[in-house]
């Protein structure tokens, strides 16, 4: 069964090794989004089965897109993929609805276990 993901953020090299990781672990890359407006049209159109999300980016900000995304459908699988290392910010994060919280950089095994938690059943 294959496994959909949108993955969002603003920096091109970081997408492309949240894809690599999100590839060899099974998952169907249908959508990318450099900020979180285009992150919530993206999830509108494409509904996939996971959202990664970084919380620093031009134009409207993680924490907006989380919300905005997590607006169009409450059950969206959301992992934050951020350098921020704030613990306040985490918090916010988590009770907006997000899944789990990857800090940037970030080690190959450490990001395909948060997707494997992603796709697990609620």
């Amino acid at each position: 069964m294959s496994r959909t993901l949108l993955v969002t953020d603003d920096s091109m090299i970081i997408r492309e090794l949240v894809k690599d990781v999100a590839r060899r672990d099974g998952w169907e890359i249908v959508g990318e989004a450099a900020d979180g407006q285009q992150a919530v049209e993206q999830f509108q159109r494409l509904r996939p089965d996971g959202v990664t999300l970084d919380l620093v980016m031009p134009r409207f900000d993680g924490l907006h897109a989380l919300k905005g995304i997590k607006a169009l459908d409450q059950a969206a699988k959301v992992l934050v993929v951020s350098a921020i290392d704030q613990s306040d910010v985490l918090r916010e994060a988590v009770k907006l609805g997000a899944a789990d919280f990857v800090v940037k950089p970030f080690e190959d095994h450490r990001l395909q276990k948060a997707l494997d938690l992603l796709a697990s059943p609620s």
